[in-house]
């Protein structure tokens, strides 16, 4: 399998190998499922893995690359790099469902695509529970599918312990996440807030977005206690930049390039740093007009046009935007004079501009 020079690590060729892995996976399973008469699950499961940037699997790859270089036989390392995108599915149909999201990627999130299987009064219901059930069975399958990859049982073996706290951390932060949007966190000072945003940047995404998959790829490509050091601080901070970038794009992003409403952000409540900066530079009344519009419902254009307009006379856009390219800077400075495969290196440099320079 041909995979990519560093110098572009996330190109055609990388994207469509790890979606085939996925597909081929996937389509191991069709006996399994046909048996159990659960196909229609199967061809979600299967809609839910079509598109996507493969940032996981490119930072898990590439941290192995960082440690070993290049493997002589890419498969297995690609199939298990390929099982954390299940894995992000998985997660994607729960967030998209807890949201109340009608599109994924430009396409109908999974429960509107289950619901349109029902018609009728119970159609509505029929979608969710079978949308929690697909987010469940696209769990069990990322594991399937790493311990299936062919890697050997001590690699297996060493691996699971970043993968069990990865998945355990981005559950606990996406709690979090909830939590803070339905108010059932602590309120009672702009700090206060801002300690829970924080937490919610740290463990629902930039741990598990880029430091937890590159640590699994060097974990598996046997790197020393530094570089693993190293490869942490680094995909904490590129992670931060990353989920950075997704807040700045749920209020301001275009949605025929994000495949996602404008201001969904916006409208389901989220205290995000970018929101909590608006409202902790914003006088009396931008405050309260800010505040009144999080979360309330039937928001309108003109509410949305007003909040971005908030957000942005405020300065916490432009703010939003200095914290992203600092935590970029800084992430490429911890990599510096660190021992590590050359290849690997280029990557992983390349994947931090990827990761905090887009408009999706």
């Amino acid at each position: 399998m041909l995979i990519p020079p560093a110098h572009d690590p996330t190109n055609p060729a990388f994207v469509s190998a790890v979606e085939k892995a996925l597909m081929d996976f996937l389509g191991g399973l069709s006996e399994r499922a046909d048996r159990i008469g659960a196909l229609p699950l199967l061809e979600a499961a299967q809609a839910c893995i079509a598109g996507g940037k493969r940032l996981r699997p490119a930072f898990c790859y590439w941290g192995y690359v960082a440690a070993a270089g290049r493997p002589a036989d890419p498969d297995p390392l690609l199939r298990a790099a390929a099982s954390l995108d299940l894995l992000h599915a998985s997660l994607l149909v729960h967030d998209d469902l807890l949201d109340g999201s009608d599109t994924r990627r430009g396409a109908p999130s999974a429960h509107r695509r289950f619901e349109a299987l029902l018609p009728g009064p119970r159609a509505t219901r029929f979608g969710e529970a079978a949308a929690i059930l697909l987010g469940d069975v696209l769990f069990s399958w990322s594991a399937e599918m790493f311990e299936s990859a062919g890697l050997s049982p001590e690699a297996i073996r060493d691996a699971a312990p970043v993968l069990a706290t990865m998945r355990s951390e981005v559950l606990c932060g996406q709690y979090l996440d909830v939590a803070a949007a339905f108010g059932a966190t602590d309120r009672s000072t702009p700090r206060a807030q801002a300690d829970t945003a924080e937490k919610v940047l740290e463990f629902k995404s930039a741990r598990y977005s880029v430091r937890r998959p590159a640590e699994l790829g060097a974990t598996l490509g046997e790197a020393p206690p530094r570089l693993l050091a190293t490869l942490g601080t680094y995909g904490s901070l590129v992670g931060r930049a990353f989920q950075l970038r997704d807040d700045l794009l749920g209020v301001f992003g275009d949605p025929s390039v994000t495949g996602k409403p404008a201001g969904d952000d916006i409208r389901e409540g989220k205290r995000t740093l970018l929101v909590l900066t608006a409202l902790e530079n914003g006088n009396t009344h931008q405050r309260e007009i800010l505040t009144s519009l999080l979360g309330a419902p039937g928001l309108t254009e003109e509410d949305l046009t007003t909040a971005r307009e908030i957000i942005e006379t405020t300065g916490a856009r432009d703010s939003c935007e200095e914290l992203i390219a600092r935590s970029t800077r800084d992430a490429l400075t911890a990599l510096e004079g660190v021992d590590m495969d050359a290849e690997g290196l280029s990557a992983l440099i390349a994947l931090a501009g990827l990761a905090t320079d887009r408009d999706r």
